[in-house]
This record gives C-alpha cells, sequence and structure tokens, in this order.
C-alpha cells in the first residue's frame, strides 16, 4: 500500500500558516498536523479528522484551509 504523506508543497503552506500570525486557529491545528505527520508514520487523531473534515464541508473555508484539511484527511486514510 503507498503511504500518504505531507508534500513539499503543503508542507511549505502548513509552515507558512503556521508563521503567520493572522491566520486562523483552525489554520493553525491543521498546519500543525499536517507539519507533525510529514515523514513519518503517524496518522491523523480521530478529532483531527473530524475538524479538516468540518473543515472541508464547510463554504467560508479558503483556499489554504481546504488544502491543509484535505493533506489531514488523506492522513487519517494511510492504515485503513
Amino acid at each position: 500500500m503507498a503511504v500518504k504523506s505531507t508534500g513539499g508543497k503543503v508542507a511549505s503552506t502548513a509552515g507558512r500558516t503556521l508563521g503567520n500570525p493572522n491566520a486562523s486557529k483552525i489554520q493553525q491545528s491543521l498546519a500543525g498536523s499536517a507539519l507533525a505527520q510529514a515523514g513519518t508514520a503517524k496518522t491523523t487523531s480521530k478529532a483531527m479528522e473530524t475538524k479538516a473534515s468540518a473543515a472541508l464541508k464547510n463554504p467560508q473555508s479558503n483556499a489554504t484551509t481546504k488544502t491543509l484539511a484535505a493533506t489531514v484527511v488523506a492522513q487519517s486514510k494511510r492504515n485503513t
């Protein structure tokens, strides 16, 4: 089975998000999760998966939030 991991573009976006004082709490949370799992076999917790899924379904989420959320959700599917 192929291992899904945070790619370079998403890791870069996550890093910029964490360094941005104007980033929302959800963006910072998703960015932290994505970076914590980069290059590891770790998977997303159920709570973080739920948070990311809600962000994806929210029509008010911006592109950065949706990109980070999609990555977190994909990481949660690694071992299923």
